[in-house]
């Protein structure tokens, strides 16, 4: 009999079971081992990916992470993020006692304790947060950037009670929340909802047995349960190929990358050659100060470190010019040397990561902060600075058409 958390599908001789859960919930741990003793599934899905099951199954695997090995494999915003998401999960799961994934947890073991193989079925967390980030236009990036920040420094939720968080289970609650989703961030929510209701349900169609049950989030219940029934009549298949990995960079991104750089050193070229030495040095200098001096800000932000708030505002109008190199990278490997995050920094990661406090005080936080909070600054002092050297080329531009058109 279907429920609002437990929906069961048939097709031919195959039965698929689907719980719908709140990832912070104690009542969602208590019904995920009712359902699998009751329903002794041959397999049982899981709604997490390979990684993050090593997470649970080794909780003392975070302490192994090496801080500057992340920023120099690009990775800063991605920890980043799922530090703060896995933050304000924390916070929520305060008001009931559970920590988010206990309802998986509680899946795996109580497989485990009857002998039921258990088969992940989600979508690696990175490639998720990086589609969803390279898919996205400069606004929508600026979007994702803003709700991130302010799930990170928002303080406790006072309504994160037992009440409250069984409320997440219930699908009207869930489709509002998605249609918000939707209309703000539209190809987040393609991502994040969308492609993983697709992933998930092609996963679970995939599960070896005649009686699969698979637990993931109320949220995904609606999609996953369309996508099945599609499977199942022949309408789709099971093949993710196309939403497994990062899609490919386009030939404008391609270009992107080469052509803003060279298209600033023009425009401050054009100022010394049409508009003399006085305009072409008002223009550079210009591009120093916006650049470097909103990097500094960032710094400034993060509470850097003296020498790294310096670096950051002699380095951002060069690295500017570098598709390579960002400050970000440089501002965070230079905080991780000078202020290197001890054990304990590392012990308390997560516990930190749920406060506005606890993010300047940790030396992890605070190197991803210094990172992120310089690239932010650097990125709006490059377009601040190109829009005042477009404005300073106008007051010479009949200079630079009567040379083209001595050219020709």
């Amino acid at each position: 009999m279907n429920t609002a958390t437990q929906k069961f599908l048939e097709f031919g001789s195959r039965k698929i079971i689907l719980v719908g859960t709140a990832h912070v919930s104690a009542q969602s741990i208590e019904e995920v081992k009712t359902a699998i003793r009751d329903n002794q599934p041959d397999n049982v899905a899981i709604e997490l990916d390979e990684k993050r099951l090593a997470s649970i199954e080794d909780p003392e695997s975070w302490r192994k992470m090496d801080i500057v090995q992340v920023l120099k494999k690009k990775m800063g915003f991605l920890m980043l993020a799922n530090i703060i998401l896995a933050g304000y999960q924390k916070r929520m799961g305060e008001g009931s006692g559970v920590k988010p994934g206990d309802e998986m947890a509680a899946a795996i073991n109580t497989a485990r304790e009857l002998g039921i193989p258990q088969t992940m079925v989600d979508r690696p967390i990175g490639i998720t947060l990086k589609r969803a980030w390279s898919k996205n236009s400069l606004w929508g990036k600026c979007k994702l950037l803003a709700i991130l920040l302010g799930t990170a420094f928002a303080g406790d939720d006072e309504d994160s009670t037992p009440e409250k968080i069984e409320e997440l289970k219930k699908t009207s609650e869930m489709d509002t929340l998605m249609k918000e989703l939707s209309g703000y961030l539209p190809v987040v929510k393609e991502v994040l909802i969308d492609e993983r209701d697709r992933y998930l349900a092609s996963k679970i169609w995939e599960c070896k047995g005649d009686k699969v049950l698979a637990v993931l989030g109320a949220g995904h219940l609606p999609g996953v349960m369309a996508y099945l029934t599609k499977l199942a009549a022949g309408e789709k298949t099971s093949d993710c190929s196309d939403i497994d990995s990062l899609p490919p960079k386009g030939l404008a991104s391609k270009i992107g990358m080469w052509a803003i750089p060279l298209i600033i050193i023009a425009l401050i070229a054009s100022g010394f050659y049409f508009g003399g030495k006085s305009k072409g040095w008002d223009m550079l200098s210009a591009w120093v100060i916006w650049n470097g001096a909103l990097a500094g800000v960032g710094a400034i932000i993060a509470l850097a470190h003296p020498l790294v708030i310096l670096i950051s505002v002699i380095g951002a109008p060069v690295t500017s010019l570098c598709p390579f190199v960002g400050i970000g990278l440089v501002a965070g490997l230079l905080q991780a040397v000078l202020k290197k995050p001890s054990v304990g920094d590392m012990e308390n990661l997560q516990k930190d990561a749920s406060s506005f406090k606890g993010f300047y005080k940790n030396r992890i936080l605070r190197v991803l902060l210094v990172f992120f909070l310089s690239s932010l600054g650097s990125s709006i002092g490059t377009f601040a600075a190109g829009a005042s050297l477009v404005a300073s080329v106008t007051t010479f531009f009949n200079k630079i058409i009567s040379w083209i058109k001595g050219i020709f």
